[in-house]
This record gives C-alpha cells, sequence and structure tokens, in this order.
C-alpha cells in the first residue's frame, strides 16, 4: 500500500512514500545556503530520525546543473569570525546526526558538488552520481580557509589521508569518474538516469531487513572511530540484538523453507 506524506519548507521539499523519504534542496539557483537551510535541514533529520517508517533517505537538488555549491560566500563574509565559527559548528552537528540516524542516507549528486554541497554529500552514507554532474571538490583554499564543515575530517576517512590533503590544499575541482576512481562516490550512472536508479536502490534496500540493515550502519559508522578489539565486541552486541529479532528468525525460517522472507523491520 502506497502512503505518501509531503513536506515543504522554504528551502526544502520532503517527500515519504513506502519507506522512501526524498528530501529535495531548492534554496536557490546554486543552492548556495546559510543558517535558515541548515536550521531547516536539521529539523527534517529530526523528523526523519523519528519516524519508524523511513528506512532509507535519498538527499537530491531540484536546481539544474547543481546539487550545491556550499555555503553562501557573500553570508559568511557579512558575519563576524564567531557566528561563523558557530555555524560551522551546528552544520557538522547536523551531518553527525545523519551518520548516527539508524536510517541510510544516500547523496544523489546530479550537478556540480563543490565546498560545503560536497561536505554535505560526505555526511550521507553513500553518494551517486551522474556522469555528467559537473565538477566535485573542496575549492575552500581559494578563499583563504579550509573546508571547516567535515570536508578535511571526513574526506579523509573516505579517500585518505594523502588524497584528502591534497585535494583539500590544491583546492582541484574533478569529474565524476575521477571521483569514483578514488571512491569519493559510490556509483555513477548515466545522467539522465541517475535520479531513478538511486531510487530503485533506495527502494530495494527498504524492502530487505531494515533492522538488520540499520545495525549494519551503525556498526560501520560508529566502529571505525573505536580500536579493532572494542568495535568487535560494539558487532557482537548489535549481532546479539539480531539475533533476538523477528526478521533473524523469519529469515532463518524463509531459508530453510526455500521461500521468500516476510520482513518486518523487527
Amino acid at each position: 500500500m502506497t502512503n505518501t506524506v509531503s513536506l515543504e519548507t522554504k528551502t526544502l521539499t520532503v517527500k515519504k512514500d513506502n519507506g522512501v523519504a526524498e528530501v529535495h534542496l531548492h534554496i536557490n539557483k546554486t543552492n548556495a545556503y546559510d543558517l535558515e537551510f541548515y536550521r531547516e535541514l536539521n529539523a527534517v533529520v529530526d523528523d526523519i530520525r523519528f519516524d519508524n517508517d523511513i528506512k532509507v533517505v535519498v538527499l537530491m537538488s531540484d536546481m539544474p546543473n547543481f546539487f550545491s555549491v556550499g555555503a553562501n560566500v557573500a553570508f559568511l563574509k557579512a558575519s563576524e569570525p564567531r557566528f561563523k565559527t558557530q555555524f560551522c559548528l551546528f552544520c557538522n552537528e547536523t551531518l553527525d546526526k545523519i551518520a548516527r540516524s539508524p536510517q541510510i542516507w544516500i547523496a544523489c549528486l546530479e550537478g556540480h558538488t563543490v565546498g560545503g554541497g560536497l561536505e554535505m554529500a560526505l555526511g550521507c552514507d553513500l553518494r551517486f552520481m551522474g556522469d555528467q554532474a559537473g565538477k566535485i571538490g573542496l575549492p575552500e583554499v581559494t578563499l583563504g580557509v579550509l573546508a571547516g564543515t567535515g570536508g578535511t575530517q571526513r574526506l579523509a576517512r573516505q579517500v585518505g589521508h594523502s588524497k584528502a590533503l591534497d585535494l583539500n590544499i590544491s583546492g582541484e575541482l574533478i569529474t565524476p569518474k575521477e571521483a569514483l576512481d578514488i571512491q569519493l562516490v559510490d556509483k555513477v550512472f548515466p545522467q539522465e538516469e541517475t535520479r531513478e536508479k538511486t531510487l530503485q536502490y533506495a527502494r530495494k534496500i527498504a524492502s530487505q531487513a531494515t533492522y538488520a540493515v540499520s545495525n549494519i550502519k551503525l556498526s560501520i559508522m560508529n566502529g571505525k572511530e573505536m580500536p579493532l578489539n572494542v568495535a568487535i565486541r560494539y558487532e557482537g552486541e548489535l549481532q546479539n540484538l539480531l539475533f533476538r529479532s523477528n526478521d533473524a528468525k523469519e529469515g532463518l525460517t524463509a531459508f530453510l523453507e526455500k521461500r521468500d522472507p516476510n520482513w518486518t523491520g523487527q
């Protein structure tokens, strides 16, 4: 049964349908954002985290040729240093909520993804990009600053420290294929198929054993910040929860009975 819910703010539109939430950016022509946008994104993240029906979230842009160019430079220039520092902190806290949420977040990149736009995508769990989407990178060094919304840290954890250093200090913008080659993005699709392919992937994940999917995400995202022996124990505790779940019982039974499982997400 289809259960569609829509919510629209000044900068975002959210559509929820059968376990998948689509979060559409429509801030301005280039999706250059300010504090108002991040406040609205933060509220959307909170809403989705408490929505047990949502299993996968796709973050996308409704602006042609742009996912996001990041923070509005005029907004930053007009702000005093302490405000800018707190702004970056708030952005990072919002993105960290995404990493700690049980839902899988996918950034669907159909246009230029630079600066804070890339940092937003790095806050998601997966990044899928169109092959003609434009450039991707962190050019903040050309403004005399660093990528302060996780760009130095999340990028290093994604592509390795030396490549992250290279991209940050050069400010180089790379192509979708180059981004795939260094594992900055996870999939590159033919441009005109990017959104539908991403949504197909999201729907497939949302139809699976979502309690297991959520715990797999939390095991990886939280475990990477722990020493290996501690992370293995954490993994074991999550597995212990899954062994007691209805989905695990159903999965094992369905396998032995040679039928498709009936997942309930519990």
